[in-house]
């Protein structure tokens, strides 16, 4: 199991080195994601959490497996409101202050686990959440802002209902998920997704290349790839669907 070594950390899971391995060595992990419902962290995986971090981080992990193991079919948009208010429950903190790092992009686990984030690791974990709770890919796109009353740079998550839709905005400011046309504080600026990233004037036209030219993007793609390898609950069924993580 990986998380990055923070300052708080007295003992890391993984040491920072090996982050830095190729990112071909990881791909050949050839980790999945199992569809909703079905995936799943280990016991001592869990009990590795409580040590480090104490029994809420535990609990808050054990609380979002059910989130998506209990998923029932629903709307998008149940399953949305459903995911943004999970996570929105968090403690907003910024990367200088809660990683000593000016930029770093958390994984899921490691938000929980820490209980804190920002506005990059709220989207991401959205973003995660719903692959697994079964949205497409094409759906979804993290979204950079920039936040005009706080005048200042902002990630959001948004949905596509269709290609042309108006999107809808999870963000971590406010609870309630509304439209674009209702967030005129946001002036977008690019997006992207496991795919591709866009300028998002364009609306999805001008797709400049592979989500992989971002480096905080790859780097934590494997370090979510680590935590699955290294977390595995090896009671999970291997005849369950799977896919591949984006």
């Amino acid at each position: 199991m990986a998380l990055t070594t923070i300052k708080a950390y007295k003992e890391p899971l993984l040491k920072p080195a090996a982050i830095k391995l190729p990112l071909l060595i990881w791909i050949m992990f050839a980790v999945t994601l199992t569809v909703a419902g079905n995936t799943g962290f280990s016991p001592e995986f869990l009990n590795k959490i409580a040590q480090q971090f104490g029994t809420a981080a535990k609990t808050r992990i054990i609380n979002w497996q059910n989130l998506i193991q209990e998923h029932a079919e629903q709307s998008d948009r149940q399953t949305l409101n459903k995911v943004n208010s999970f996570f929105n429950r968090i403690r907003f903190i910024s990367d200088e202050e809660h990683w000593g790092d000016r930029d770093f992009w958390a994984t899921p686990v490691e938000m929980l686990s820490t209980n804190g984030g920002d506005c990059e690791d709220f989207s991401i974990a959205k973003y995660f959440t719903l692959r697994e709770l079964g949205i497409p890919d094409e759906k979804l796109r993290i979204t950079y802002v920039t936040a005009v009353e706080l005048n200042q740079a902002h990630m959001v998550l948004a949905y596509y209902e269709t290609p042309e839709s108006e999107p809808l905005i999870l963000d971590n400011l406010i609870d309630k998920i509304k439209p674009a046309s209702q967030r005129p504080d946001l002036i977008p600026v690019y997006s992207f997704n496991g795919d591709y990233l866009w300028m998002s004037k364009e609306r999805g036209r001008g797709i400049l290349g592979g989500s992989q030219r971002i480096n905080l993007w790859r780097d934590l793609n494997i370090r979510i790839r680590q935590e699955r390898e290294f977390g595995r609950d090896p009671t999970t069924s291997p005849t369950q669907q799977q896919r591949s993580v984006p």
